[in-house]
Parts: structure tokens; C-alpha cells; sequence
């Protein structure tokens, strides 16, 4: 199999395993707070408390995916254009 081949096989997979997860499951844990809505900080003894609230997840813990972002926002103009 020549590697051009196998790169273009390669990449295929991993674009329709990645748009096949986006289906599935639309939502992923938030990457700032590690899905848990709030920070995590220490106080002075070096214990564990609740921190700030998440801006980017707005405290629920799950965000939407880049790749579902992108398949609603086509939708949306493909909605709009077509009215």
C-alpha cells in the first residue's frame, strides 16, 4: 500500500471516528475545570476547596464540542439561506 494511500485511509478514520463521537455525544467535559463546574483551590494548610465558579463552562461541567459547534452553525445558515 503506498503511504499516500495509507495517510488518506488514516486521516478518513480518525475525521469520521471524530464526527461519529460528535454525534453520539454533542457534549465534553469542560477541559478548564475537569468537568467539575469550579476550580479547585488550596488554603494555607494545602487543602483541597471549592474555587470560583467556571466561566467558560458557565459551572455545568460539559461544553459543546468543536466539531458539533461546527455542524450547528452550518445548519443555522444552511436554515437561513434556504428560507
Amino acid at each position: 500500500m503506498p503511504p499516500a494511500l495509507l495517510a488518506i485511509t488514516c486521516l478518513l478514520a480518525v475525521t469520521l471516528g471524530y464526527s461519529g463521537l460528535c454525534a453520539v455525544s454533542p457534549f465534553g467535559t469542560c477541559r478548564k475545570c475537569r468537568g467539575f463546574g469550579f476550580a479547585m483551590t488550596t488554603d494555607r494548610r494545602g487543602r483541597l476547596k471549592r474555587g470560583k465558579h467556571c466561566r467558560r463552562c458557565d459551572g455545568h461541567g460539559k461544553r459543546i464540542r468543536f466539531g458539533r459547534w461546527l455542524y450547528n452553525r452550518a445548519v443555522r445558515i444552511h436554515h437561513a439561506d434556504t428560507r
